[in-house]
């Protein structure tokens, strides 16, 4: 029997495509189902307007994805972790982990399933690709430091955010100075005159 797909039918064909299949199966299951209808003249007619608007969404969702590949390309997440000796990691950096990094720095909530699925477990930097059905496959630069680094790593970043203030403080430095040596010399004053007590 000759049937017009309504949705995408797995190992049959796509929505508004014509198909043949089993009497039986396009009776028993694809049209109560809503999934096709027999393929008459009028039938017809109305899956050329289903494929069109199907064309039109498929067009307006890879503009979409296009969009959201040029936004999250290139972008760096940094990850610290403990490692041993040789560089490998205790644990190891998922896709879920980057999935979450994406999403506090960017704002983009991916499917951790388009994140690459090998899980990193290496200090290192990796391009990560993201599998978006685009034109393009994004990549996104993972960097993985040790605990103790990862704050020294990020430091710089902070310091260009800041250096207005380090500007303004000098003379609070000084001042800050001149009140730890008094207090040293007063803790060194008394110190000497317990001893001598003693």
């Amino acid at each position: 029997m000759k049937v017009i797909l309504t949705a995408d039918v797995y190992k049959h064909g796509v929505a508004g495509e014509v198909v043949r299949v089993a009497d039986g199966y396009a009776r028993n299951y694809l049209i109560p189902q809503g999934l096709a209808v027999k393929a008459t003249p009028g039938a017809l007619k109305q899956s050329e307007k289903l494929r069109e608007t199907a064309a039109a969404r498929k067009a307006a969702l890879e503009n979409q994805l296009n969009e959201l590949a040029r936004q999250i390309d290139g972008v760096t997440l940094v990850f610290g972790r403990r490692a041993g000796a040789n560089g490998k990691l205790y644990g190891s950096v998922t896709s879920t982990d980057i999935q979450q990094a994406l999403l506090e720095k960017t704002g983009v909530d991916l499917n951790r399933r388009r994140i690459a699925q090998q899980s990193i477990r290496e200090l290192g930097e990796f391009e990560v690709p993201v599998r978006l059905g685009s034109e393009f496959t994004p990549k996104l630069n993972v960097i993985v430091v040790r605990e103790e680094e990862l704050a020294s790593y990020l430091a710089p970043a902070a310091e260009a955010a800041a250096p207005a203030e380090e500007e303004a403080a000098p003379e609070l430095a000084g001042e800050k100075i001149v009140e730890l040596i008094k207090e040293a010399e007063a803790r060194a004053a008394t110190l000497g005159e317990t001893g001598s007590a003693e």
